[in-house]
């Protein structure tokens, strides 16, 4: 069912978000990684297929999201792009990748494209970065802006703490999409901002709201894709719901293979080849062995 609808999509363009934005429709946004979840993604529907440089912590260990590599980011959008076909191609730019110049903004987001099949970028900050963002967005290159929690702003911000839950912090962030907006941007992302925030700006902004966990009454939804798996031990967000535990799946798998090794059950027959009686033949002669072949190892020479 899931690859016959995946026959009848069509590509994800701006224009079909606003589309949905318009007709009412929830857009769903996804942190991607790797190859294979990009391929189950796009045939199962998912809108925006995003690049996260949280895969860095999930896929390469890093402590935070600001110790992984522009190259690293590179290889997991290679990977996506190499998946998928449906989905709006998004990357998430790194740590300092647009923080220092326009033109620097621009190198880096078009790199993404050119060399990773990249189709818009996502740039986390605020206000103060929106003239960068507005470089990328001259140069041809959407940007969807993100504000609230920022991991690159963590120290600043006081943590991983909801943003928003004072009056004047509140506006600060309507201040921030706003500049955003005005810089071009074709959607704002509130990563978890109160949920009321994320509201207003989806009633007042001209262009799709996506909430991370700042509530659901905005245009869309993100979540980091191994989240729903359980797949990084290390933390599992308020906002984020497991749909399927997948460690004591992985475990159960890899205990039985480590038991069944010990136990020289696998590799079994069914998972082994052999040789003809006739060229084994040839072949011990050839060798001088003299070993069984039914028995585990073979017996001299």
């Amino acid at each position: 069912m899931a690859e016959a609808a995946a026959e009848k999509r069509k590509k994800v363009t701006i224009p079909s978000l606003n589309k949905k934005r318009e007709n009412k429709e929830p857009i769903v946004q996804l942190a991607v990684y790797d190859y294979e979840t990009a391929i189950i993604a796009d045939r199962v529907g998912v809108d925006i297929l995003c690049v996260s440089d949280t895969g860095g912590m999930v896929l390469f260990g890093h402590e935070s999201t600001t110790s992984v590599s522009f190259e690293e980011v590179m290889f997991m959008a290679q990977a996506v792009k190499r998946g998928s076909q449906y989905g709006l191609r998004m990357v998430d730019m790194p740590y300092m990748s647009f923080h220092l110049s326009a033109q620097q903004a621009v190198d880096n987001a078009a790199k993404y494209v050119s060399q990773a099949g990249a189709e818009v970028m996502k740039c986390e900050g605020n206000q103060h970065h929106a003239k960068y963002i507005e470089a990328i967005v001259k140069a041809g290159i959407p940007v969807q802006g993100h504000i609230g929690i920022t991991p690159m702003r963590m120290p600043q911000l006081g943590g991983f703490v909801a943003q928003g839950k004072t009056a004047d912090r509140a506006k600060e962030l309507v201040d921030d999409a706003w500049a955003m907006v005005d810089a071009g941007c074709f959607s704002i992302m509130c990563e978890v901002t109160t949920a009321e925030v994320c509201q207003y700006l989806s009633e007042v902004l001209p262009v799709p709201v996506i909430s991370l966990g700042a509530g659901n009454q905005a245009d869309g939804v993100h979540i980091i894709g191994s989240d729903l798996f359980h797949l990084y031990e290390k933390h599992v967000p308020r906002h984020s719901k497991i749909y399927v535990d997948l460690v004591p799946i992985i475990e159960k798998g890899l205990t039985d293979y480590r038991d069944e090794v010990r136990k020289r059950i696998y590799p079994g027959k069914e998972h082994s080849v052999y040789m003809k009686d006739d060229e084994l033949k040839k072949f011990a002669e050839l060798v001088g062995w003299k070993g069984n072949p039914n028995q585990r190892f073979p017996v001299g020479k």
